[in-house]
């Protein structure tokens, strides 16, 4: 089952560079054996909806200060902290992913240097890594390539496969899928709208 370039432009209305996204997509999709239509349709609304209509491949972290308190409170307990940090991307993705998913700490730059990037947010030193070695190139030539269109849907394949994502997919269970995804439910409902969407589309 292949996924048809019109297909790709109803189940993302408005997608930009609809033709860039459906060449990448086109060759990528059945290495990953994402070539079902449930998977399919699955894979393309976790996709858009995790990149705003496949619009978004770096994550936008210019968040003012209350965005700041009640997104990351834990790591902005005060107005005072928020304030500081308020509206500057790079100091703020320093402070949020310092000493996790393989990153040094705030002062090494990891946080900003391996921040969400790709269809569905690669994030973190040690994704960035692992999907480095599966290429055969550096964490640091990985960013580059997840800064184009290949690149940015290669990623979203291999994290698919690196967490089994068809399995959920064979089963519809969105909900399950975006847990693995998200680490919660953010977005489940507009997910959901997506994946039904698609799966219309897709005549299943």
């Amino acid at each position: 089952m292949e996924l048809a370039l019109q297909q790709l432009k109803q189940m993302v209305p408005g997608i930009p560079h609809a033709e860039h996204w459906y060449e990448a997509l086109d060759q990528l999709l059945p290495d990953y054996e994402i070539n079902t239509p449930h998977r399919i349709a699955a894979f393309i609304a976790q996709c858009a909806h995790e990149s705003g209509g496949f619009r978004f491949i770096k994550e936008n972290l210019n968040y003012k200060a209350a965005s700041l308190r009640s997104v990351f409170g834990k790591y902005f307990p005060t107005d005072e902290l928020a304030n500081a940090y308020a509206k500057k991307p790079e100091m703020i993705a320093n402070r949020v992913y310092a000493n996790r998913m393989g990153n040094g700490d705030e002062h090494s730059g990891d946080g900003y240097r391996y921040c969400g990037r790709g269809l569905i947010q690669l994030t973190g030193k040690s994704n960035y890594e692992n999907f480095a070695a599966s290429l055969e190139i550096s964490p640091e030539e990985a960013a580059e390539y997840l800064a184009t269109f290949e690149g940015a849907a290669q990623s979203a394949c291999w994290f698919w496969e690196s967490n089994n994502l068809n399995v959920e997919a064979d089963a519809g269970d969105i909900k399950k899928m975006t847990k693995k995804i998200n680490g919660g439910y953010i977005g489940l409902e507009d997910r959901i709208k997506h994946y039904e969407h698609a799966l219309h589309i897709m005549g299943a």
